[in-house]
């Protein structure tokens, strides 16, 4: 055990991940040594930044809280701290639950984190943070929140409405970053659509990337987590006319029946959908589109799975992950919906929609073969340089495995040819 010293560890998505590299920075300039993610789980004080979506993520959060109380028995740690989603939407449950743990906070409370360790939280440092990414890359979260209110999800219950953050802030942080040599800026939110709408009653994402793409050093800026409903439509020109706006949109459709997106209270139609990916295909030519879809939501019968299967079919999503339906409690479906749908048949669905999608991606893959394409190194293993394309988010889409013919350099741009497809990777040479 290590006197001084924090470790945190995070869990769930790269939103949470943000929070983490803030409150390193806290951390940090209140006299500690952190070190986030270690393999060696060595300091006085640990922190567990939670994640509370879905049951999966849940449990992992709690699986981890467990193994770090037994740590805690041991007297490997002395202070076991968790905060984040799981702690915001369940901290008085937790509190009985888990004896161990010495202190909850929820998503937002840092001060009183910081000042129940005897530290002040800075002001002055609010928009600095401790990269955990590679030097090259980073995410920017942009907002906080959402508004959206989807019978399934949790968020809004979990974060509260949406809020952005300043237009300026942000583009000082970018400043900063491109300075200090981060080339790729991954736009996050949990709904980038609405960017701007509490600041100034309008969208103004496509600002906000505009004047982003304006500063020296940033090469790409790749955006998450679109929402289809009242789509920000003038962001597509921009898109298409910057060349360090990669030609890439994660945009999470759930589904395509109509029945279906009711119930989940998307506030949008099968038509609206259609139009809108035709939209985004014919105004930014090449464009890369990940989703994510359910299935076994209340509601989805077996003709409305063939229809969303058929939907997969035609619209070829380069990117698409998918998810079996899980109730959440206090959200709209679970009080008011039944979820009669055996948990069998979701993962059977599940896996019929997946493999599908496997049959797409290797087609798509295919194409590449024999092009020329632009990708960022971000590791070299022991028969490979690993890199990515501008159609490819760190940790969940495919990556390139370039061939060590010539030296190439990390975090730096490379020219390969494409010689090999595989489902999610691509074989290539430097050129």
């Amino acid at each position: 055990m290590r006197k001084n010293k924090i470790d945190i560890i995070s869990l769930g998505c790269s939103k949470n991940l943000v929070d983490s590299e803030h409150l390193l920075r806290q951390f940090q300039a209140a006299g500690y040594q952190v070190t986030h993610n270690s393999n060696r789980i060595d300091g006085e004080t640990v922190v567990v930044n939670t994640c509370g979506f879905i049951a999966d993520a849940q449990q992992e959060s709690i699986d981890t809280i467990l193994q770090l109380g037994e740590a805690k028995r041991q007297g490997k740690i002395r202070n076991l701290i968790v905060m984040g989603c799981l702690a915001e939407r369940f901290r008085a449950d937790l509190v009985d639950a888990l004896p161990e743990v010495d202190r909850f906070y929820g998503k937002f409370d840092w001060k009183g984190m910081l000042g129940d360790l005897g530290h002040a939280y800075r002001d002055d440092l609010a928009n600095e943070r401790i990269l955990t990414t590679p030097a090259h890359y980073c995410y920017m979260k942009i907002s906080e929140g959402c508004n959206r209110y989807c019978a399934f999800c949790a968020i809004p219950l979990i974060t509260g409405l949406h809020t952005s953050v300043p237009m300026q802030q942000l583009l000082d942080e970018v400043h900063r970053l491109a300075g200090e040599g981060v080339k790729e800026f991954n736009i996050i939110a949990q709904d980038l659509s609405s960017y701007g709408l509490d600041l100034e009653g309008r969208m103004m994402l496509p600002e906000l990337i505009d004047r982003m793409a304006d500063i020296k050093g940033v090469e790409w800026i790749r955006l998450h987590y679109a929402y289809p409903t009242q789509f920000p439509y003038d962001i597509l020109p921009v898109m298409a006319s910057r060349d360090n706006v990669c030609s890439y949109l994660d945009i999470a459709l759930q589904h395509i029946s109509d029945k279906v997106l009711t119930n989940m209270r998307r506030h949008i139609s099968r038509q609206e959908t259609l139009d809108l990916l035709a939209r985004l295909r014919h105004e930014v030519p090449g464009i890369h589109i990940r989703t994510t879809l359910m299935v076994g939501f209340p509601g989805e019968g077996e003709q409305e799975f063939e229809e969303l299967m058929d939907f997969v079919r035609e619209a070829r999503f380069e990117r698409m992950g998918a998810f079996a339906y899980s109730e959440e409690s206090g959200t709209w479906a679970a009080q008011n919906l039944d979820d009669s749908t055996p948990q069998e048949v979701k993962q059977d669905r599940l896996q019929q929609l997946m493999a599908l999608q496997e049959e797409i991606s290797m087609d798509i893959q295919q194409q590449k073969v024999g092009q020329t394409l632009r990708v960022i190194v971000d590791r070299e293993d022991e028969d490979y340089y690993v890199g990515r394309t501008q159609w490819d988010s760190p940790e969940v889409d495919p990556e390139v495995l370039i061939s060590k013919d010539k030296p190439l350099a990390i975090g730096e741009f490379a020219q390969v040819r494409i010689t090999e497809a595989l489902p999610f990777e691509l074989m290539a040479t430097a050129i």
